[in-house]
């Protein structure tokens, strides 16, 4: 085995891997001698098939199959050996790959494009500025706050007349031209009528200040033009829904209303647990903190992204663009050269990204713990719970989730890489200079679009 590496220039070279007999040979007798003791042939017991048949059926496969491993496993020896930084994957250049006539050759050379990850220098300092973001609360953002509280621990109560945004049950059936329920005409006994969702307004009267068992007789088509909503109400295939229409009766039964939850104590015992709050206005103040901690959130995110747009800008360097759109089209698929050089700039942009981060994490011996991995699950596994309003959730709830999570090999990488770019993005806090400004929330909405 014998590999030589020639550089084209800084960012481009190829590897020539050089296979004799030798390196192969061996394995692939091994191999053969194995499927001669498994392999079932008509005509022969088990075990007792001639080497010169099993070596007929699969040698060719079998040396192929070796050849490649053996390639594989010595190319990913040189280039840790070499300390090669390699972006993407080795590509087999298939038209100098000599097996065209792999029938009559013992030896062979494979040659494969590598693109070289570029050399750079961090070229950052407190010269360099980044605006940091610091969102007011207000009272409407507080208010808002609590009727999406209250509207998410609301209930439906029964009513006695009908109003706005009311859902009726009932049935409903068709009508014939003089207004009679047709015998055989589309009925539901369990239909169900959201008032608001009624298109044409007289008829939305007509379901207003109504009572259990009355009788409302309407045109369903002017009331509810969309298919999909009178296949809803009818409970049938929307294909079907397409040819009805007509006058129709709905006979109500119950009558619903959402009612938002009343703001109380066992309004606040429901949201964190039973005693944690005890007035509104510690309430309040619980909101209050739950947005400051989101609108944080947000504000690091925005920060984040600066001070990335700034390392990229800052750490000029070059890549094998076209090596890796080579490559890119190479492993997926599905992907066309036109979609690859539409989505280039991104891909460049994030690649640009991962090098400089990789880099500072390098430099500043970075790492991540099996501890902090196990709290970032946690701490993600708690503000998941708080989405769904689950603040009452025991530590041991918490912690069963997070381990359960962390055993999805995904799950733990995503969560290890964002440990990984969070101190990155420390670290790039401390390194250039952080000017900070109090905006409201709809000025740090602005800086998006």
């Amino acid at each position: 085995m014998n590999i030589t590496r020639e550089n084209s220039d800084d960012l481009n070279a190829v590897l020539k891997v050089h296979v004799e007999k030798a390196d192969y040979d061996e394995k692939v007798e091994k191999v053969l001698r194995d499927y001669r003791r498994k392999a079932t042939v008509k005509g022969f017991r088990p075990g007792m098939v001639p080497m010169g048949l099993v070596r007929k059926m699969y040698g060719k496969a079998v040396q192929l199959d070796e050849i490649n491993k053996i390639v594989s496993e010595n190319i990913s020896t040189y280039l840790k050996e070499e300390k090669l930084d390699i972006l993407g994957d080795p590509l087999s250049k298939q038209d100098e790959n000599e097996l065209a006539d792999f029938d009559s050759r013992e030896d062979f050379t494979f040659s494969f494009e590598l693109g070289l990850a570029p050399l750079f220098e961090l070229k950052l300092n407190r010269k360099n500025k980044v605006t940091g973001y610091t969102i007011s609360v207000d009272e409407k953002m507080k208010n808002d706050y609590l009727q999406n509280y209250a509207r998410r621990f609301g209930e439906f109560r029964r009513e006695e007349i009908s109003e706005d945004k009311d859902i009726l049950k009932g049935r409903i059936e068709a009508l014939d031209e003089l207004n009679n329920p047709l015998p055989e005409g589309v009925s539901h006994d369990e239909a169900t009528v959201a008032t608001d969702l009624i298109k044409d307004e007289e008829i939305k009267k007509q379901f207003l200040g109504r009572s259990e068992n009355e009788l409302i007789d309407f045109d369903l088509r002017k009331a509810l033009p969309n298919d999909n909503e009178i296949a809803g109400l009818l409970k049938i295939p929307k294909e079907e829904a397409a040819g009805i229409g007509g006058n129709f009766r709905f006979t109500i039964r119950e009558i619903s209303r959402f009612v938002p939850a009343e703001i109380g104590q066992e309004f606040f015992d429901r949201i964190y647990g039973e005693g944690i709050v005890s007035s509104e206005e510690e309430f309040m103040k619980k909101i209050e903190d739950e947005i400051s901690a989101n609108l944080k959130h947000e504000s690091d995110y925005k920060l984040a992204l600066d001070l990335k747009k700034l390392a990229i800008e800052k750490c000029e360097f070059d890549l094998p663009e076209e090596f890796l759109k080579k490559w890119l089209l190479r492993v997926n698929e599905k992907t066309t050269e036109e979609l690859i050089n539409k989505e280039f700039d991104s891909f460049r942009t994030d690649l640009k990204w991962q090098l400089i981060r990789n880099k500072i994490a390098k430099l500043n011996e970075v790492r991540i713990t099996e501890e902090e991995l196990t709290e970032e699950a946690e701490r993600i596994t708690r503000y998941q719970f708080g989405q769904y309003g689950l603040h009452y959730a025991t530590d041991e709830q918490v912690s069963n989730y997070a381990r359960e999570t962390l055993k999805r090999e995904d799950e733990a990488k995503r969560i290890a890489d964002k440990l990984l770019e969070d101190k990155v993005i420390l670290l790039l806090r401390d390194m250039v200079r952080i000017d900070y400004k109090q905006v409201s929330v709809e000025e740090f909405n602005k800086l998006f679009e």
